[in-house]
């Protein structure tokens, strides 16, 4: 038996010590499959850890410590599968991106848009993951070899005092086995996914009652017009009934059951997950439509047809129950969801029959929430790579739910594609049953990432939902209190007091509708949360625990389902006054039609009547917001004329707190982008605050695939006539300014050809520039040689805007008729088509910058966020503050955004024009993309920008 402890040690000693991580990573995923509190690789491990005890410690810093062990050996692959012949800097972007992953580092990468970036991620990032599972199979080998040593071993016939060491011994081959047994499972795993593909390709399998389902609607296209009115009157009306879902609900079901002994078990079961994971990669990028384009690159890449890619979303986008995606509100959405869930189909015994149950007394369940159509959509949609488009057709083809197939399909996905929120939110994370641990995140679109931590975890409460919160609960308890515990009641009584402090808050009193109460006093104050707890005489209160008791006994649900079910008898909301028909007419022809390219004078925010039946989760929300750090916040309390429009809100400072868990858990991240500057500001802020060491982050940056001479930038000074471009805020609404930069342009579009799309400060300042062109005739020279087109401020109508000065674009382009020469776009910084939007070719020929885009000095959000930088961290280099280099931050990275909406492929070419003074200061034109800054040219005289223009685009028009 000795030489069988040999054996073993000489099995781990022979792991590298610079490959000590990689065989972290390869445990990991074989026990992925089976957690336990202490699983038989921790027990391997620690016998590696008491040999090497260089490697010291656990969590992040193991993570630094093979990294820095191991950089200098790390075997990054000659060539990767692409395509087609890559770029130079997409083979080294692969190959950094590589390195990256291998060594468990955090990776900053930036890649301008129109360098195949997305394309690079998914070679780089999968061609690692396939090399992962190769290395896997060997190390099941080499474990397969080891069980037939210790076999031979146990008929050794060798005696020992098995006595004193069969315990030790057969702890060893225990913790091998189990090891072996894990990894099998990981085969079978593989073995299944093999049979999906096999019986796919041999035939098609559809269910007899999906069959009858599609004859029946081939029936009823073919059928007459009283047939079909009919029907449909009969779909409508059964849809009518996703209204009444718990109308017949009993009593029994909203009554809380609450017991605090479960209080401790509450981590264990929400981490009790039954599925096996393997070792995956997370992307998420910001809006659904990039997730779809990346997906769409994954299916055209080498790996496209043996990935198993997964892709997320909210109900808005995934949902096909006509009854939910009717409904505007994704509030309103997925309170539906989860009522038709509750009177879902009546489960199958063991033999095939259905269960004997009474059905609910108006009960509707979701036809697509079935077991068995969606076990068969997750294995489709495993087996073959889908954007969110096609997810949603094979969901309809199928009669399964895509929202919830695609989340079932997690555990054996190799790559989950899903948004910001899903992956930076831990509840949402968990509820999803996303872990993080040893796998991959990659962050696309990342310049906003500090930005979109702080919203997330951002939450604002209004005088309305806490008066309607209150009513409701105090009826509840009305209702139920001879039914209640008294633990119940105890907790029900002080989430009611925790109410009524915050009402008090807002100079508002509970048992009166926020709509007939005033405030003291109109104003905005902002103070650390501590305070706001000792002012609202919450100090006393543990919120841990009630927020505990909100989770265990689900008390938000079971009001949401009581104010339902007697919603009559809650407060009323005020809704608007009922006219008479005259009135209403009175008001029409009062209202004065406004152009299709006008801009509003003032548009009105979306009003939706989408009040949340019961807002109790949403308050939750924000007293989980009270127990952060008190450095790490600050309550921000805006009184309004009316206690319903007061309003409280926790305002996130240090976005490292919630980024901390994602580092500390997974192998590697890396945040990417085409504008990824200023760096700094993701290192200090985000990453050294998060405990990450600066040897632990990886930075990348490559130039544009176009060559040079595609490319020209100005930063102008001054306008045609010499008057300075000046357009800070003292200065901006000067008339002669105004009169100079139209006349900017008037030139400028004389000479472009094409498109050219013009980036405005804000809205307000568009309609002001705007409106004095129309009253100095600026706008009709315009308009002789470009066609006039503006960003509208609804989102509704972006898609027409685009559409329609594309195609005008494009006609002027093809055709020399007529002397317009294509079309001028007017847009926002910050907008609707600031990000996202391709300008590519003719559709952005040239792209104009007016002014430097400042946020509002004035606000006491950014005040307070400066004051917080100011305090925690130290100034740079040349002696600034973090405050105002926060400032100029915000300002610049949205410039970049703005302006590399142009040059989107190796062959396009543009203009940038920068116009404003201030462009040619070194703090302001340091913080351009290095692909922009190194070809920018500053001048104070218009009329030489003007004539290079024309010598670039003369030039172009002959090749």
């Amino acid at each position: 038996m000795d030489d069988f402890d040999d054996d073993v040690d000489d099995l781990l000693l022979s792991v590298p010590l610079t490959e000590s991580r990689n065989y972290t990573d390869k445990v990991d995923i074989l026990n992925s499959t089976e957690r336990q509190p202490q699983s038989s690789y921790k027990k391997i491990l620690n016998k590696v850890q008491t040999n090497f005890h260089t490697i010291a410690a656990c969590g992040s810093t193991k993570n630094q410590t093979a990294a820095s062990t191991s950089e200098s050996k790390v075997k990054i692959p000659s060539k990767f599968p692409f395509p087609f012949q890559p770029y130079n800097i997409q083979e080294d972007f692969m190959s950094r991106l590589y390195e990256c992953i291998e060594l468990g580092k955090i990776g900053i990468f930036e890649s301008p848009t129109g360098t195949g970036k997305s394309l690079s991620i998914i070679c780089g990032a999968l061609k690692w993951l396939r090399d992962l599972q190769e290395k896997q199979k060997a190390e099941l080998k080499r474990l397969e070899e080891l069980e037939m040593k210790i076999t031979d071993k146990k008929n050794d016939g060798d005696e020992f005092d098995w006595i004193s060491e069969f315990k030790h011994k057969k702890e060893k081959e225990e913790d091998l086995k189990k090891i072996i047994e894990e990894q099998e499972v990981l085969r079978k795993h593989e073995f299944k996914i093999k049979d999906l593909k096999s019986d796919l390709k041999a035939k098609v399998i559809k269910r007899k009652r999906t069959v009858l389902e599609d004859e029946f609607d081939s029936l009823i296209k073919t059928a007459s017009k009283d047939i079909q009115i009919a029907y449909q009157k009969e779909v409508d009306e059964t849809e009518n009934q996703s209204d009444k879902l718990t109308e017949g609900c009993n009593d029994e079901e909203l009554i809380v059951d609450y017991d605090s002994d479960r209080e401790n078990d509450l981590e264990n079961n929400c981490n009790d997950e039954s599925e096996e994971h393997v070792t995956k990669i997370y992307f998420c990028s910001r809006t659904h439509s990039q997730l779809s384009q990346f997906v769409r690159e994954v299916i055209k890449s080498p790996y496209g047809d043996d990935i198993r890619v997964v892709s997320l979303g909210s109900r808005q986008n995934l949902c096909i129950n006509p009854a939910v995606t009717r409904l505007k509100a994704l509030s309103l959405m997925n309170e539906v969801c989860l009522d038709l869930q509750k009177n879902k189909s009546t489960p199958r015994e063991p033999s095939g029959e259905a269960a004997a149950k009474k059905k609910k007394k108006g009960g509707v369940s979701c036809p697509y929430y079935r077991q068995d159509p969606m076990s068969d959509f997750k294995n489709k949609i495993l087996l073959e790579a889908m954007d969110m488009e096609q997810i949603v057709t094979a969901g309809k083809q199928g009669k399964a739910c895509p929202y919830y197939g695609t989340r079932y399909a997690i555990p054996l996905a190799e790559l989950v594609v899903l948004p910001y929120n899903t992956l930076l939110h831990k509840s949402t994370r968990e509820a999803c049953g996303i872990r993080l641990d040893g796998n991959i995140v990659i962050i696309d679109e990342a310049h906003n990432l500090l930005e979109t931590i702080n919203n997330i975890h951002s939450v604002e409460v209004t005088g309305s939902q806490l008066l309607r919160a209150f009513s409701q609960l105090t009826q509840y308890e009305n209702r139920y209190r001879s039914r209640l515990k008294a633990k119940n009641l105890l907790y029900i009584k002080q989430i009611l007091y925790i109410l009524s402090c915050l009402v008090k808050c807002i100079d508002g009193k509970t048992g009166i509708s926020g709509e007939q109460q005033t405030t003291k006093s109109v104003e905005t104050k902002l103070i650390t949360v501590n305070t706001f707890l000792d002012h609202s005489h919450l100090d006393n209160i543990n919120l841990f625990k009630i927020l505990v008791y909100c989770k265990v006994s689900m008390i938000s649900k079971k009001l949401n389902g009581f104010a339902e079910k007697y919603q009559d008898t809650e407060v009323p909301i005020k809704k608007e006054e009922k006219k008479s028909g005259v009135s209403n007419f009175l008001k029409e022809i009062t209202q004065v039609e406004q152009k299709p390219n006008d801009v509003p004078s003032n548009i009105p925010k979306q009003q939706e009547e989408t009040v949340l039946r019961s807002p109790l989760m949403h308050i939750e929300g924000f007293l989980d917001a009270l127990t952060n750090a008190d450095k790490d916040g600050r309550i921000v309390v805006s009184k309004q004329p009316l206690v319903s429009q007061s309003s409280m809100k926790f305002l996130l400072l240090n976005p490292a707190v919630h980024f901390a868990d994602i580092v500390k858990n997974v192998k590697s991240v890396i945040v990417a982008g085409g504008t990824m500057q200023p760096i700094d500001e993701f290192k200090h802020q985000l990453f050294h605050s998060a405990g990450v060491t600066p040897s632990r982050i990886m930075e990348y940056s490559c130039g544009h695939v176009i060559p040079e001479e595609n490319l020209k930038a100005f930063s102008v000074e001054t306008g045609p006539s010499g008057i300075p471009l000046d357009f800070t805020f003292q200065s901006r609404e000067n008339p002669k300014l105004l009169t100079e930069l139209g006349n900017a342009l008037v030139n400028a579009c004389q000479i472009v050809p094409g498109g050219m799309v013009c980036f405005f400060p804000s809205y307000e300042y568009q309609r002001l520039v705007y409106t004095h062109w129309e009253r100095s005739g600026t706008l009709v020279q315009i308009g002789k040689k470009k066609r006039i087109f503006q960003e509208p401020k609804r989102a509704g109508f972006v898609d027409k805007v685009l559409d329609e000065y594309t195609r005008c674009v494009q006609k002027n382009v093809l055709s020399s008729a007529g002397s317009q020469t294509g079309a001028i776009l007017f847009c926002v910084v910050g907008g609707k088509m600031s990000e996202g939007i391709n300008f590519s070719d003719d559709l952005g020929r040239m792209i104009i910058m007016v002014g430097l885009p400042y946020p509002n000095i004035k606000s006491p959000e950014l005040q307070e966020k400066m004051s917080y930088l100011n305090a925690n961290y130290e100034r740079d280099s040349q002696g600034r503050q973090p405050g105002q280099v926060h400032y100029e931050n915000i300002c610049m990275k949205a410039v970049n955004q703005s302006i590399g909406r142009a040059i989107r492929h190796k062959g396009d070419y543009a203009v940038i024009l920068l116009l404003d003074k201030r462009y040619s200061r070194g703090n302001v034109s340091s913080k351009l993309p290095d692909w922009i800054s190194k070809c920018l040219v500053k001048t104070d005289k218009y009329g030489q920008v003007v004539s290079s223009v024309a010598r670039f685009f003369a030039s172009h028009k002959v090749e």
